[in-house]
Order: structure tokens, then C-alpha cells, then sequence
């Protein structure tokens, strides 16, 4: 198996190929609205064959992008994008859209056929108040002739001078929302593909559900190939292993919720540390579960 190459547009993002096929681009400082709540987001994102299994701000949510980091319900503000719930009234637009800014120089290495990306931020309300510092880190690494695997580490730190509770929509009154998190969302292809989990498979059914990793199988236009996008939650992570936000009826979406039905707080000075794997392989529903042990395996080693 070769190794990756990285390209670092300085001051922007990285772009991670193997063997001619980019696999991902990271946008670090991006260009977006602040009703978009701006952040850094990984799109596009492909299979090693070279498929393409992301998204980017499709007009139902144009918040969404890709993958992304991003959190609804943080205290009374809104760090995800686009309008906020509120008990009893729905979603409502608000002046609370938060940003996460990126500081200093993002460190680019390659070491052992691997890519480490890592880099600060600083999460700004839109009244401009300084919630939390983050130190992130995003490692990829191929796992095989099909697939590929992003291990993503963040640690945020409270800096805002009082606890901060970070929730969801679920957590706030609506019934199966508790989105909010690493957070996917596929291309048009992929609606009504299938949701993999251990020992079970199907839709929009399984959202809720508490399992260490799930997966996405959708279907590509054009060469009726498959591929699969897993998320695989550490098990040192608060509330593991968690409830997953996943869509397939409407959209592809895919999101271990460690908020799903209970908000968190998080203590003047304290921090939250959080660790995730990705894995990404050409492959059907047979596919899943080794994507997984090669996934898992990758998150354990701390790479």
C-alpha cells in the first residue's frame, strides 16, 4: 500500500490524495455567511477508487458541509448553522450563530505513509464573546487496497468565565433530533441507502440507537457502484457508546450524538476531549464490519 500526499495552501486548507485520487480536502479558514455558522469542513470527500461520498451546502441546509464539527445547542447559542429550536416554538432565526476561527498556522507532518493535520481555534459567538479554545487533530492513514481512515481528536476547553451546557434540539423539546457532533451528511445518490450498525442494518429506524459504530451504504449514479462512509466512536468518549442522528429517508446523514438525549456541562476552565474514526472504503453492506476493525484499530493505536 502507498502512502498520502499532502498539499497545504497556507492559510486555508489541506488537500490528502493517494495514488492520483484526492481524497480529501480540509478547509480550515473557510468562506461562509455567519448564518452558516463558519467552520473548517472536509469536502470533498472520496474513496480510493476515486467515488465521491459527501456533500456540499445543499440548498435544504446549506449549513451542512461535508464532514464538520459543529453543535446546535450550546448554552442559548448556535454553533451548527441555520435557525435554532426553540421549546415550543420551532426553529427560529436568531442573532446567535457562532464561529470557529482558526489561529495560528496549521501543522501539516507525514510520517509512516500517514498525514497529521493539526491546528487551533477559538469558538466566537456572533456578539463576538470567546466560549471555548480548541486544539484539533485530524490523522489519516490507508487501511487497505479499498479504504482509507481519518482518525479526528478534538479538545475544547472552556474559556468563557461560567459553565457552559451543550445540548440538542432533542435535549431542548423536539422528539429524535439530538444531532450534534461529527456530523456527515452524503450525496443526493445515497437516499434511502442503508444503515449498518453490529448485528443490524435497515433506515431511519435505527436513529436513537446506541451502538460503537455505524456506517452508511449508498449507491453512486452513473457506474451503479457502492461505497461505504463508518464512523466509529472511542471508547474513552463521554456517553460511549452513543445514540446516533442518522438520516437515509430524506438524506444521507450519519452523526454519533454524544448529546442526543441529555445535555453535558462543562466547567469554567474544563475541557471536553473527544476522539472519533472514520473509515471510507469502496465496498457494499457485506464490507462493514471489517471496515470497522480496521478502522478501530487505527483509533486505538492514536494515529
Amino acid at each position: 500500500m502507498s502512502g498520502l500526499e499532502a498539499v497545504h495552501e497556507v492559510g486555508t486548507a489541506v488537500t490528502v490524495r493517494a495514488d492520483g485520487v484526492e481524497l480529501f480536502r480540509y478547509v480550515y479558514v473557510p468562506d461562509h455567511p455567519t448564518v452558516e455558522s463558519p467552520r473548517p469542513y472536509l469536502h470533498p470527500l472520496r474513496t480510493r477508487g476515486g467515488r465521491l461520498v459527501s456533500l456540499y451546502r445543499p440548498h435544504d441546509h446549506v449549513w451542512h458541509k461535508g464532514i464538520t464539527w459543529s453543535l446546535p445547542v450550546v448554552a442559548d447559542e448556535n454553533f451548527w448553522g441555520g435557525p435554532t429550536y426553540v421549546r415550543g416554538e420551532g426553529y427560529v432565526w436568531l442573532p446567535n450563530n457562532g464561529e470557529q476561527r482558526h489561529v495560528g498556522e496549521a501543522r501539516v507532518a507525514r510520517a509512516d505513509g500517514a498525514v497529521t493535520i493539526a491546528h487551533d481555534l477559538e469558538w466566537i459567538t456572533q456578539a463576538g464573546e470567546r466560549w471555548f479554545t480548541e486544539q484539533r487533530r485530524l490523522t489519516a492513514a490507508i487501511v487497505g487496497d479499498d479504504a482509507w481512515a481519518l482518525t479526528f481528536e478534538t479538545e475544547l476547553r472552556n474559556v468563557r468565565g461560567s459553565a457552559i451546557a451543550i445540548g440538542s434540539p432533542t435535549t431542548r423539546g423536539r422528539d429524535n433530533a439530538g444531532y450534534g457532533g461529527l456530523f456527515w451528511r452524503g450525496p443526493r445518490s445515497f437516499t434511502n441507502g442503508t444503515l449498518v450498525a453490529p448485528g443490524v442494518r435497515g433506515g431511519d429506524e435505527l436513529r436513537g440507537q446506541r451502538h460503537e459504530w455505524m456506517a452508511f451504504v449508498g449507491r453512486h449514479d452513473g457506474d451503479d457502484a457502492s461505497s461505504v462512509l463508518l464512523m466509529l466512536d472511542d471508547a474513552g468518549n463521554l456517553q460511549h457508546p452513543p445514540q446516533w442522528f442518522a438520516r437515509s429517508e430524506d438524506f444521507a446523514a450519519l452523526n454519533p450524538a454524544q448529546f442526543f438525549s441529555e445535555e453535558h456541562e462543562v466547567a469554567d476552565g474544563g475541557v471536553l476531549r473527544l476522539r472519533y474514526g472514520v473509515g471510507i472504503a469502496d465496498g457494499g453492506i457485506d464490507d462493514a464490519p471489517n471496515l470497522a476493525d480496521r478502522v478501530r484499530a487505527r483509533v486505538r493505536s492514536g494515529a
